[in-house]
């Protein structure tokens, strides 16, 4: 089926526009979820459950893969991820209020190096018209669902806060976990909230915000997890770390895309992409697996890692997990190789796990 998929589907994807074929693959998905009998019999070929469970921040995991946030921005196919085999998927980045992201083309191909460049900038219908849609599937489900919010372009750094607690506020209902986006590239600023007293006072009152809903309502808090760059040094690092820990965050995405243009297989930087943007897939790879592996070194593992960043194949999974990843997500990946993804590497780690148990 993947040679299916990268010999037939995949060209003529690719005969499309970037962006124009990543509506076709979300409204496919679309399509598919509304299907339940066929998602329901996908989901129990595809989804593979660990023999033993992955238990982190008060969920349980069926396997170790996830969808990256940045394919279902409008949380408009989700449910079809079962049916591939993901263990969990996470959609956004959602902003308070809607907007249309950058001018297009903002989404570049090079296949040489299996990558991707994006400037989308948040493009999404915002937090009440996801909060509406979600409020529509039924709450029982097989895959956790996270939510990623970020804050809308025309706000300022100064009142970034009000934007992240909108979007906490409106969609804390639907979220099994949050992630919160200071990390891409194609916010202007937006970056800045990831060093100092800004980070600090935007996670301050998320955290208390996060708390007080839950003593209020007699729930466990809703677990929050950050998305960092990796273009960070180890210093910036030591001290969002610091700041997670104090204020009793859940959790780390590592990494978002890079500004960076690693040379890759020997294809110089020009090659892999002279647009602007954030870059994704094969090239970030090493970065992003070093900024996983720092974490887990520092923090001596204690705090749960989502590892994102050129995993296209078992054996680079496996190189995230070994760098100290818990779990693992694809997006750029997912593009290249296909819908059956998932499962090969949801099945690979878990006959590893099954080995050391």
């Amino acid at each position: 089926m993947d040679i299916l998929y990268e010999k037939i589907v995949r060209p003529l994807l690719f005969l499309k526009e970037a962006e124009r074929a990543h509506i076709v693959g979300v409204g496919t998905l679309r399509f598919l979820s509304r299907l339940r009998l066929l998602c329901r019999a996908m989901e129990y070929y595809n989804l593979v459950r660990t023999q033993r469970p992955i238990q982190l921040f008060g969920l349980t995991f069926p396997n170790a893969v996830g969808l990256a946030a940045g394919m279902d921005k409008n949380g408009e196919c989700w449910q079809a991820g079962a049916a591939l085999g993901f263990g969990h998927v996470e959609i956004g980045t959602v902003t308070p209020r809607p907007q249309p992201g950058n001018p297009r083309p903002r989404i570049f191909r090079y296949p040489k190096a299996h990558a991707l460049i994006n400037r989308l900038g948040f493009n999404n219908d915002g937090a009440d018209a996801v909060a509406c849609r979600l409020s529509r599937t039924r709450r029982q489900r097989s895959l956790i669902l996270g939510i990623n919010i970020g804050k809308n372009r025309i706000t300022p750094l100064e009142k970034a806060v009000e934007d992240y607690l909108e979007g906490f506020q409106k969609l804390a209902e639907h979220a099994d976990y949050f992630t919160i986006n200071i990390s891409s590239p194609n916010t202007p600023g937006l970056r800045h909230l990831q060093v100092g007293q800004r980070l600090r006072e935007l996670l301050g009152p998320l955290a208390a915000a996060r708390n007080s809903r839950a003593k209020n309502r007699g729930e466990r808090p809703i677990p929050l997890l950050v998305k960092i760059a990796p273009d960070l040094s180890f210093r910036e690092i030591d001290g969002i770390l610091e700041t997670l820990i104090e204020l009793g965050f859940d959790g780390v995405v590592a990494t978002n895309t890079t500004l960076q243009r690693p040379v890759y297989r020997g294809l110089s930087p020009d090659a892999i992409g002279k647009e602007t943007g954030g870059l994704s897939g094969k090239p970030l790879e090493s970065l992003s697996n070093a900024t996983v592996k720092y974490i887990y070194r520092v923090t001596e593992g204690k705090l749960p890692i989502i590892g994102v960043g050129g995993i296209d194949d078992l054996e680079s999974a496996e190189r995230k997990i070994n760098a100290g990843a818990h779990l693992v997500q694809l997006y750029t990946g997912f593009v290249y190789r296909g819908p059956f993804l998932p499962k090969v590497i949801a099945q690979g780690l878990a006959s590893r796990d099954a080995e050391w148990i």
